[in-house]
């Protein structure tokens, strides 16, 4: 069994990353392969902390003004929305033998734990999986300072994003064929530069509590197991660029 470079990792996923296309809703398919993914670092023995968005399902931002709603209400019911896919997450890792549990920062007792620190990191040594939903339970705050902020509080060793493409780029890739992938940035460097890796909150959190930052592809068959052994895929964030 390999090394781990990074033991107790969380892995931060939008909720598109649960569907192939930009459509609406879960695609079962879609599911599966993130499940896969995670148990393959899990047997692997890694902590493994998950934070899923909700914008398959509601983004607060958007229906706030398409609806015609009070953002802030928006973004709670964004935050619903994490809950949702975080069951979903929850039910397909546990139907292929992974012990999970989904903490919530908005109870909602009959479905989900409520987020506590200290149970969390429990968890994680008896070796489940915590999916953490509804972001930091405020409105107004991205999911990635959710993740940010979850992984300071459970001393992880890394965070790991999720996207639809190989790393950070000088510019989007799929409109522009010439990009230019970065495979090792500081923090500075992203932040001065407005690379979009994280939002700004998120980035600094990360900074100010040494957490490296790994964005790579979530479509890369084994790309977790790779990225938590330290094999030098995506792109690394880090204070020693």
């Amino acid at each position: 069994m390999p090394e781990l470079k990074y033991k107790r990792i969380v892995l931060k996923i939008s909720g598109e990353g649960l569907r192939r296309d930009s459509g609406f809703g879960i695609d079962a398919d879609e599911l599966k392969r993130v499940g896969a993914e995670i148990k393959s670092v899990h047997d692997l023995g890694g902590e493994v902390a998950v934070v899923v968005g909700g914008g398959n399902i509601v983004r607060g931002s958007q229906i706030a003004v398409h609806a015609q709603i009070e953002e802030a209400t928006g973004h709670y019911m964004g935050m619903l929305a994490t809950i949702i896919n975080a069951l979903a997450i929850q039910d397909t890792l546990e139907s292929i033998g992974v012990p999970t549990r989904v903490q919530s920062a908005v109870n909602v007792d009959r479905v989900c734990e409520k987020f506590i620190r200290r149970r969390a990191m429990r968890h994680l040594e008896k070796g489940r999986v915590v999916i953490f939903a509804a972001g930091t339970g405020n409105p107004f705050v991205t999911t990635d300072t959710g993740a940010a902020l979850r992984a300071s509080e459970i001393n992880a060793n890394a965070v790991l994003k999720a996207t639809k493409v190989d790393g950070v780029y000088d510019s989007d890739p799929v409109k522009n064929p010439e990009a230019k992938r970065y495979t090792h940035l500081s923090y500075n460097e992203v932040i001065n530069s407005r690379l979009e890796v994280m939002d700004v909150s998120a980035i600094d959190l990360c900074q100010r509590n040494n957490i490296p930052i790994i964005v790579f592809n979530l479509r890369t068959p084994n790309g977790m197991c790779d990225v938590v052994c330290g094999k030098p895929i995506g792109t690394l964030v880090d204070s020693n660029a």
